[in-house]
């Protein structure tokens, strides 16, 4: 019997039958067309928007926002600006988002307004610096937090933190791997235990206020001077606890209705974060004083044993419930980037396949784990937090002023909804101009990320641009894609 020619890839049609050049059957069928469903509801969407930006932020950069704002009032005045800050931007990518209906979030966005060089850029340093980053601050927040009650009042030593970070990154990785539908049931449970987490600090702190409290907000602006450097790092933190109202936008193509879905969720979910993050912070100041907030780890920790005793033990419970949400929602929609920057020919082929019965990009979301790993054995959380901040409001900046060019650039281009110009223009200038000031106040962070980023060029060119490469190495991707394929039970989406 003479074999059919060897394909680049297996199709659902040839997995399904064995037909992988003579070999014996993998599976015997598939259920249904192999594709990415359509499963984001509006409440999924709220949930992955709030379960995405609720998560260490608030119970972490409290003191990096205070040690650089410079005192009580300004701390609260950097909390509620990073609010509005992010709900312009949040309105910006709604716009974007109804009117670019692909999922890739600010990859897609950089892609159709700046063209592909500038979006492999994007997706070069998303896969080796921010994404990684990202999950593994809020990775080591989780590791932390849970075993808060088992050392309570002792030092929690590094490596039982490390050890537990790995088995919560791993075990979200399985679970992204396993089932959209279990992952997005599973996001709206920690949602609601992030609602909680936040209702345990905010309405004893109210009451504490109403009770006459206010001892800590006397002289709330009393500093000789604000310090100005200080203050995009302040911003940074700020708008660290704030980010996760773009993820939405990364999972645009599995959204029901996305033209009516992202804005209401955009808009419903911020003005919920808002509130409760400023009323959170007002609360921590009715039981600590500013000196007391710096010298704390877990300042929402602190709060708890000073205001509630022995059921202080369940705050640091439901913030690692908060944190294992985010690194949920954050793992389910960063996948998608690299997923549709594979579609778009910048990453491995395999990126882009999605399983034969999970339906779920397997080999998208599983990519980040080696990274991400490797990232919880460098640097501090801070030092992490303001790298990671540089490169991702850089790039955010950029998207929104592609959303300003595509307006003069398509004009024709369908826009269920549409944010007046000067929202995007004020978000757009305050991303790059934080970035800007960050290369005096933190420049060996900065130049890190700077670094890093400009090796997408050079990489662009050598992995994309270059057409002509050997034979040999073109055999040895489609082989190792094949192999993969069989490994992983993935086809190309049809």
């Amino acid at each position: 019997m003479t074999r059919r020619p060897v394909a680049t890839t297996i199709s659902s049609e040839g997995y399904a039958k064995g037909d992988l050049n003579g070999t014996l059957p993998i599976v015997s069928t598939t259920t249904g067309k192999v594709e990415l469903k359509k499963k984001v509801t509006l409440l999924r969407g709220i949930s992955i928007i709030i379960g995405t930006i609720i998560g260490a932020g608030i119970f972490i950069s409290p003191k990096g926002i205070l040690q650089n704002s410079g005192s009580v009032g300004m701390s609260l005045v950097v909390w509620t600006a990073c609010g509005l800050l992010s709900l312009f931007g949040a309105l910006s990518y709604a716009e974007l988002g109804t009117c670019i209906k692909k999922s890739g979030g600010h990859y897609t966005y950089i892609l159709e307004a700046f063209g592909p060089q500038a979006a492999f850029v994007k997706v070069w340093v998303d896969l080796f610096a921010i994404r990684p980053a990202a999950t593994a601050v809020i990775s080591l927040a989780f590791g932390q937090h849970i075993l808060e009650p088992l050392f309570m009042p002792c030092g929690i030593p590094e490596l039982p933190i490390k050890i537990v970070t790995t088995i919560g990154i791993t075990s979200v990785m399985y679970l992204n791997s396993m089932s959209v539908s279990w992952t997005a049931r599973i996001q709206i449970f920690l949602t609601f235990c992030k609602l909680v987490a936040i209702g345990l600090i905010v309405i004893p702190g109210m009451i504490q206020l109403f009770k006459g409290e206010t001892q800590n907000f006397h002289n709330a602006f009393g500093v000789n001077e604000v310090p100005v450097m200080g203050l995009p790092l302040a911003f940074y933190s700020g708008m660290y606890a704030y980010a996760g109202w773009f993820y939405l936008n990364f999972v645009t193509e599995e959204v029901e209705n996305p033209e009516k879905t992202i804005p209401l969720a955009i808009c419903m979910s911020m003005g919920i974060v808002t509130v409760g993050y400023v009323l959170t912070n007002v609360a921590y100041y009715t039981v600590m004083s500013a000196e007391e907030v710096l010298a704390s780890e877990a300042v929402a920790v602190t709060f708890a044993e000073k205001l509630m005793g022995k059921f202080s033990v369940a705050v640091p419970i439901f913030v690692a419930l908060s944190c294992f949400g985010s690194m949920n929602g954050g793992v389910f929609a960063v996948s998608r980037v690299f997923y549709v920057a594979s579609r778009e020919g910048h990453l491995p082929e395999i990126l882009s396949m999605i399983h034969i019965r999970k339906h779920t990009p397997l080999p998208a979301v599983i990519i980040l784990y080696p990274v991400t790993i490797l990232m919880l054995f460098m640097g501090d959380i801070y030092s992490l937090l303001n790298f990671l901040s540089f490169v991702r409001w850089l790039f955010i900046g950029l998207a929104v002023v592609g959303l300003i060019y595509l307006r003069y650039k398509r004009p024709e281009m369908p826009r269920p909804f549409k944010v007046p110009l000067f929202i995007p223009a004020l978000f757009s200038f305050t991303c790059l101009f934080m970035v800007a000031l960050s290369l005096y106040s933190d420049p060996i962070n900065t130049g890190i990320g700077f670094a890093i980023t400009l090796t997408g060029i050079p990489a662009y060119y050598l992995f994309i641009a270059w057409d002509k490469k050997p034979q040999i190495f073109q055999k040895f991707m489609k082989s190792m894609t094949r192999i993969l394929q069989i490994i992983l039970e993935v086809v190309p989406a049809e």
